[in-house]
């Protein structure tokens, strides 16, 4: 037997369920006390309604009478188990699709995709509240719990957060010259995917044989001033742009374990894929076989890092990329880049969206997805850089991206 409250089973002869204290036999929805219960406590994020638990131990945690849900599907009762009394069809979950939207030139979408029973991918978006898209400053990050591995979803949210919240702090300067600055930002990512490990960690049974594991990604934004002609040691870090104004450029660095991607789409223009997968079919690649053969091949979504207690290395690859142009950074997992893997497939995707609105061109790529099948979970983040107004110089391909390099602790 089990409760009507919230489906947990009832010991024979109960008269109220110990998880939630609904009478049995009562009526859902009526009046219920609330319950204080001596478990763990749940940890909640100010900018998103899914929770992660964590290691804090508490033993004051409320419990109020779960809400009735209605079916997405047909308007029918959700059941207590979790699926409509109507229909049958599962009801989501917040879990299941959630979205994250800190600025208006910043949003996310998480979405459980079609064919798996739950999401276990996760994202974390911060956003300077006084940022706009022309002076922005922001972070995304993105972890894919792996499939086979118990727990990922709770550790792959509980790692992007963690990572976040290292990112968030302003970028550090180091000494001022150009070594310090780059030693500088590289530690901060290598801290960022450190952290997002032990968190991982932290949520995964100590014994258990397919410990919780995720990829990640990471870029944050940061405005780069300079007058027009600035000089490379007026600014180390970046350098030149011809014809640029004050605030005319930013700063994206990136960070990478696995295989989720960043990528910069500029407007008008060709985008460039930032990071470089951690995976069988990088490996082919590097091996000369053409890219839509390799990623085709058996075993070649198989990683070669990831982030968890069985990962043979937590140091990510790093980059940076200076732009001058309006466009899109996207950070996305490969529920999304299965079906649109270079960026000339992504940018016909982000064009045929027509807005400038990331949360909706984010859920635009998620629908895309899950029209071309939706076999994985599909993370789609964007930060819109705008330089509406400015008089840019046209970008030098040569100098595009920065080179990759492999973080240093």
């Amino acid at each position: 037997m089990t409760c009507a409250g919230c489906g947990a089973t009832l010991e024979v002869g109960a008269l109220f369920c110990e998880n939630c204290g609904t009478k049995v036999g009562g009526a859902l929805g009526g009046a219920v006390a609330p319950t204080t219960l001596d478990v763990p406590v749940t940890a909640t994020d100010e900018d998103s309604p899914i929770s992660v638990p964590t290691a804090i131990n508490a033993k004051a945690v409320v419990v109020s009478a779960p809400q009735t849900k209605t079916c997405t599907e047909c308007g029918g009762t959700v059941g207590a188990e979790g699926y409509c009394d109507q229909c049958g069809t599962k009801a989501a979950t917040e879990r299941d699709h959630f979205r994250e939207h800190p600025a208006p030139w910043l949003a996310g979408v998480c979405d459980r995709g079609i064919v798996h029973s739950r999401n276990e991918d996760a994202m974390a978006l911060w956003a300077d509240p006084a940022s706009t898209a022309t002076t922005g400053r922001g972070v995304l990050v993105v972890c894919d719990g792996v499939s086979s591995s118990k727990d990922s979803d709770v550790a792959s949210l509980a790692g992007a957060r963690a990572a976040r919240d290292v990112l968030r702090a302003p970028m550090p300067k180091g000494l001022g010259v150009p070594e310090s600055i780059e030693g500088a930002a590289i530690k901060v990512s290598v801290s960022a995917a450190a952290a997002a490990n032990t968190a991982v960690m932290a949520n995964t049974a100590p014994s258990s044989e397919s410990p919780a594991s995720c990829t990640f990604v990471a870029a944050t934004v940061d405005p780069v001033a300079g007058p027009v002609g600035a000089s490379a040691a007026a600014d180390p870090d970046v350098g030149p742009v011809a014809g640029a104004a004050p605030d005319s450029r930013w700063q994206i660095r990136y960070a990478v374990i696995g295989d989720s991607r960043a990528y910069w789409l500029p407007d008008g223009a060709e985008g460039v894929q930032l990071t470089t997968d951690d995976s069988m079919a990088q490996m082919l690649i590097a091996g000369g076989t053409p890219k839509a053969e390799a990623e085709a091949a058996p075993q070649a979504h198989a990683i070669t890092k990831w982030l968890g207690r069985d990962s043979p290395d937590i140091v990510p690859v790093v980059g940076a990329l200076v732009v001058d142009q309006p466009g899109w950074l996207l950070l996305c997992s490969d529920g999304l880049w299965n079906y649109a893997s270079e960026p000339a497939a992504i940018v016909a995707q982000v064009t045929s969206a027509a807005t400038t609105e990331p949360e909706a061109l984010a859920l635009a790529l998620v629908d895309f997805a899950k029209a071309s099948g939706g076999h994985d979970n599909i993370t789609v983040a964007f930060a819109r850089l705008d330089r509406a107004g400015l008089e840019i110089a046209a970008p030098d391909a040569a100098g595009s991206a920065d080179e990759e390099r492999e973080g240093h602790g």
